[in-house]
């Protein structure tokens, strides 16, 4: 079973949080157990300010440790006189909690009225013959350096314990130690542990609840113009290119969505463009051969004789449809990138000239007056094909003979800079209506809106322009002159040596 993208995108969300809320319930949870062992241990050391000051004094009447050292019973009287060990672990038993005698406020008394190693007789035989188990765990006494002088034995390295420094005239002489207990049995602790246990779960099961919640409501928001896209494509296909998707955000779906749109207008365009063209086609195609089969059938049925200028009309056509022919032939070289069979080092200013002699008499018989200007400096050649270049400036030529009034100028241009040829071809009009200068390339585009042979021509001329510009790394522009006609400026690249001229 394939799973929809939906559902992949809750999934990943989900297991994505709840790996997150695991990894912070077991996180908290160690920090809380190994933090808290720590913070009773402390807070019981905190407690036990009496025996801090009762070491302190002690500490200062015999001017060190060594007696404590000598005499463990000393050790076990100064715990007895402050009662420390209510502090910990297991509540004392009534008896041991009530002493059956009065209690000894002053270690140092117990030392002074006692030999070394002897029992003092000051306290109750069963307190001062109380085994060691019944003090507090795991306390002992360290001197300044934490070397170990009484208590319980030594269970590890200094660092194993909770240490509270003893000090005597702001110098810290010794350190009270308590060995840090990690599992902790007491019940009290035990059931503040599980309480935060079960509210660390609460919590958990409650972020999961929104992660589930929200990233339901996002995967359904993101898989929203997706599911737009889908229906759009599925527009296309069916050639509807009006579809659109509506833009809502500016991340990247958004700018999906807005390339989708241009693509949708861009389709819809040369769809547009596509029709025209076949309707173009088709109009330029019926034309002469209406003519053709008109004027063959009058032949064929008597009613025109085969006379010279009969035959010159046919041919007139024929030339024309070859003509088109030709054209439509150039313009798919031109879309299959073959539109240059050859690139050789050509002199276009040379090809120019010749083309401009070539069309000197049929310019002249319409009292069009041809200037041509050339600045190159020394020789210029560029790579490309000398057919095609031929083929630009007869184009031209044709487009100044066909729409040029006469009398009329023409002036061409040609000038050299380091990295560029100029050219620009310009005539005393009539110019050409501004909102048409920027379809002078178009195929079949044709500013005569009555398509009238005598003006129109096909429509392809300029096009071909273009293309043959282009195939040789050029631009062309359109522009309306000062003189009130046309200029249309051509700019080609050149890797001729020497300075401009």
């Amino acid at each position: 079973m394939q799973l929809k993208l939906a559902y992949k995108i809750f999934a990943a969300f989900l297991l994505t949080s709840f790996m997150v809320v695991v990894l912070m319930i077991g996180g908290m949870r160690y920090i809380v157990s190994r933090n808290f062992a720590d913070y009773v241990n402390q807070t019981a050391l905190d407690r036990l300010d009496a025996l801090v000051d009762a070491l302190s004094a002690e500490y200062q009447r015999d001017q060190g440790w060594q007696h404590l050292k000598d005499r463990p019973d000393l050790w076990r009287g100064i715990l007895r006189s402050v009662r420390p060990w209510r502090e910990f672990g297991r509540r004392p038993s009534p008896e041991t909690d009530q002493p059956a005698g009065p209690p000894v406020p002053d270690a140092h008394a117990v030392h002074e009225g006692n030999p070394p190693g002897a029992e003092d007789s000051r306290l109750p035989p069963e307190k001062s013959a109380a085994p060691l188990r019944r003090l507090p765990r795991g306390l002992s006494l360290f001197d300044d350096q934490k070397q170990h002088i009484a208590g319980w034995p030594l269970r590890g390295a200094p660092d194993s314990y909770s240490l509270r420094e003893i000090t005597v005239n702001d110098r810290i002489v010794g350190w009270l130690g308590l060995y840090k207990r990690e599992n902790l049995s007491n019940p009290l602790v035990v059931s503040f542990i599980k309480a935060q246990s079960l509210a660390f779960y609460t919590i958990g099961g409650g972020i999961l609840l929104l992660a589930a919640i929200v990233s339901f409501l996002l995967s359904k928001q993101l898989l929203a113009p997706i599911r737009q896209l889908t229906a759009g494509t599925r527009a296309l296909t069916a050639f509807e290119f009006g579809a659109k998707i509506d833009v809502r955000t500016k991340d990247e779906l958004g700018q999906l969505a807005a390339d989708f749109n241009r693509m949708a207008d861009t389709l819809k365009h040369f769809e547009n463009m596509r029709r025209q063209w076949i309707a173009d086609i088709s109009h330029e195609l019926r034309t002469p051969l209406a003519i053709l089969k008109g004027e063959i059938e009058a032949l064929q049925d008597g009613v025109r004789n085969p006379t010279e200028d009969n035959l010159a009309s046919l041919q007139s056509e024929v030339n024309r449809l070859s003509k088109l022919v030709e054209d439509l032939h150039l313009l798919s070289l031109a879309d299959t990138k073959n539109l240059l069979t050859r690139k050789d080092d050509i002199a276009p200013f040379e090809i120019l000239q010749q083309m401009v002699t070539h069309y000197q008499s049929r310019l002249a018989s319409r009292k069009i007056d041809v200037h041509l200007e050339l600045k190159t400096g020394s020789p210029v050649t560029l790579k490309g094909d000398a057919n095609r270049l031929a083929q630009l400036f007869i184009n031209l030529l044709e487009n100044t003979l066909r729409y040029t009034d006469s009398p009329g100028v023409l002036k061409i241009k040609a000038l050299r800079t380091d990295s560029r040829l100029t050219i620009s071809f310009e005539d005393t009009g009539p110019g050409v209506p501004p909102e048409a200068i920027g379809r002078l390339f178009d195929r079949l585009y044709r500013v005569d809106t009555s398509r009238s042979r005598e003006l129109g021509g096909s429509g392809l001329g300029m096009a071909i322009c273009k293309q043959i510009v282009e195939a040789h790394g050029g631009t062309i522009q359109a522009a309306n002159a000062s003189s009130g006609g046309l200029q249309i400026r051509i700019e080609l690249p050149h890797h001729s040596a020497g300075p401009a001229g």
